[in-house]
């Protein structure tokens, strides 16, 4: 018997994401895109979100945010439940890294950005997402993690943290959803980033680009449902 997907739907879904301007979340986006998925989404650089919102058209809903912002958070999640109901599937993407230091040498603001971005955006968009998906009885909460959210690494401290909080927070998210949702921590994989090469530099190349992981990722995280609930995953082959 299969399982119940995102939504619950084998159609077009509605995907909310975060962080859509550059890396992963560029690469999901236009995948999604070009798979017959309605992508909303939010990016922090208003000239790159317009970019992509005339590069992708309708019915595709873009927006310059910052998830660090709660209220603005609010109104886009209010406007996007609005215009286009709950999500099917959100994926918290949105995210920032220390540059290499030892953790003593990170300044507090960049120490804050990390920590702000990460787990505090994330909850933002939860709190103004979750109630619609639960009154509608399904959807698929994915918060993406990281290999750091579950091992660590010399001089990316203040990521670690942040990932370890996702993986902690997530799961117990998990718990507090009622039957037909799930909330997921999934750890990407190693990809070429523009966030991987501040810390492996050129070694970064050896690993797959950002589309070619998309290629992977979504019909991966389309396949989630409640069946994944709280449970970490890694996208298969990264």
């Amino acid at each position: 018997m299969a399982r119940a997907k995102a939504g619950g739907s084998a159609g077009a879904r509605v995907v909310a994401i975060t962080g859509v301007t550059r890396g992963l979340g560029r690469a999901l986006v236009e995948a999604l895109a070009r798979a017959g998925h309605r992508v909303v989404g939010c990016g922090r650089t208003k000239e790159a979100i317009g970019q992509l919102r005339s590069r992708l058209g309708h019915p595709h809903d873009l927006a310059a945010l910052d998830v660090t912002h709660d209220l603005a958070v609010k109104a886009w999640a209010d406007r996007i439940i609005a215009e286009h109901g709950p999500p099917d599937l959100l994926i918290n993407n949105a995210a920032a890294i220390n540059r290499s230091a030892p953790l003593w040498e990170v300044p507090v603001d960049e120490f804050d950005r990390v920590i702000d971005v990460n787990i505090k955006g994330v909850a933002n968009v939860i709190r103004h997402f979750a109630p619609a998906m639960i009154a509608r009885g399904t959807g698929v909460i994915v918060n993406v993690s990281s290999g750091w959210g579950r091992s660590t690494s010399p001089e990316v401290a203040p990521y670690c943290a942040s990932k370890w909080a996702i993986e902690g927070l997530t799961r117990a998210l998990a718990q507090e959803l009622p039957a037909g949702l799930a909330a997921v921590p999934v750890n990407p994989g190693i990809i070429d980033t523009e966030m991987l090469r501040s810390c492996f530099g050129e070694s970064a190349a050896n690993y797959p680009a950002p589309e070619e992981w998309a290629r992977a990722a979504v019909p991966f995280f389309l396949d989630l449902g409640p069946a994944d609930n709280g449970k970490p995953m890694t996208v298969p082959g990264h």
